[in-house]
């Protein structure tokens, strides 16, 4: 049977691996402590599962894929309040599927190798769906490594040719896996550049909302959103994985771009989910709530990190710690190490080869699981 070339290059995607890897360790009788995906694991909040309970129809069409206007008007004002952007719900915002769908899919809406823009740059260690996106549409595909101690890209490290052959350039921040924080000056920077050499900025903005210190900026906070797309999502923000409800706001030429094709795909939220999505950004308590969590759970590790000297980089947003590995030991020893013991966390390596040296703890157990997995921590260090 033929298989997309492409398809067999992936591999596995590496978080089947780390599930795959834990239910062997749980098969010999150890607890499992999941500190691996980035998967809240809290209840939604009662008001948004109400409205999508009192949302649900006896009888249910196809959702459209330009989505409901008042979810368009809900984000709208989200993004007012949260970024002073004003942004027309009709011509600059289109709901999606959460994020990961419409990050995957977007280099086939932007790339056009008939005039020479055939490539696309990804950030690493990161989120691997932009670049297994971009390589599922044909794109020639540049990494940029982020390192310490900002984990910023070195935009000099793009060569002048390659300016004009970009169709499109992702950034990601707060950044998964390293937690740091982009100034806004790189954003516009970027978005100077998108518009000097004719590419498609996209910034994927699905942890703004969970920061420790002070909130992190947004593309949405431009003078100018020529050439420039953010995608957000509730995954994150209201602990809604399984709802699948984000969206992308931006330039008006690249949203009526997406409302032609995304109809092709299919990809919406169904209206009630969407009706519960519009109370969703309608509320800030919830996510002060989430946030405080986060925060209290992170202090739990940071203790423990401190007394065992081992560093934490980055981290100053999303719902990640990115610890150095232990001297002579490579990520995936280091992660196998705490396996053992039951805990699981990801190994930088995972996410990208600048991502060496580090592994990425996700936030997500509750309280005493978070607990009992520092102890495991102090135990193996």
């Amino acid at each position: 049977m033929p298989i997309s070339p492409v398809l067999r290059s992936q591999g596995v995607y590496p978080f089947a691996r780390l599930a795959q890897a834990a239910n062997e360790i749980e098969a010999q009788g150890i607890e499992i402590i999941d500190c691996g995906a980035g998967d809240p694991r809290g209840e939604a909040e009662a008001f948004i599962r109400e409205a999508l309970v009192a949302a649900l129809p006896s009888t249910s069409g196809y959702p459209l894929a330009q989505g409901l206007p008042e979810l368009r008007r809900a984000i709208a004002g989200w993004c007012r309040r949260r970024f002073g952007a004003e942004l027309d719900p009709a011509t600059q915002i289109i709901p999606t599927l959460g994020s990961k769908e419409a990050i995957f899919s977007f280099a086939q809406v932007v790339l056009d190798p008939e005039s020479g823009k055939d490539t696309v740059v990804v950030t690493e260690p990161g989120y691997p769906v932009p670049e297994r996106g971009a390589r599922f549409a044909g794109a020639e595909v540049i990494r940029l490594p982020l390192r310490a101690p900002d984990f910023l890209p070195d935009l000099d490290l793009v060569e002048d040719e390659a300016w004009d052959r970009l169709a499109l350039f992702w950034l990601n921040y707060p950044n998964n896996p390293t937690g740091a924080v982009a100034p806004l000056e790189l954003y516009e920077r970027l978005a100077g550049l998108a518009r000097r050499h004719g590419f498609v900025f996209a910034s994927d903005e699905a942890y703004s909302e969970l920061w420790f210190d002070e909130p992190p900026p947004s593309a949405l906070q431009l003078d100018d959103l020529d050439g420039v797309t953010v995608f957000n999502t509730l995954s994150k923000r209201s602990s809604m994985t399984g709802y699948r409800s984000g969206f992308v706001a931006g330039d008006p030429d690249i949203i009526a771009a997406l409302r032609l094709f995304r109809p092709s795909i299919g990809t919406a939220p169904q209206d009630f989910v969407q009706r519960a999505s519009i109370v969703a950004w309608g509320d800030e308590g919830h996510v002060e709530r989430s946030r405080e969590r986060y925060r209290r759970r992170r202090e739990i590790f940071l203790d423990v990190f401190a007394r065992k000297g081992l560093r934490v980089a980055g981290s100053r947003a999303t719902m990640y710690l990115w610890l150095e590995v232990p001297a002579g030991a490579t990520s995936e020893e280091f992660a196998e190490r705490l396996l053992q013991r039951g805990v699981v966390v990801a190994p930088g390596s995972y996410l990208g080869e600048s991502g060496e040296g580090y592994v990425r703890l996700a936030l997500v157990p509750d309280d005493e699981a978070c607990r009992r997995a520092a102890g495991i921590f102090e135990e193996a260090l």
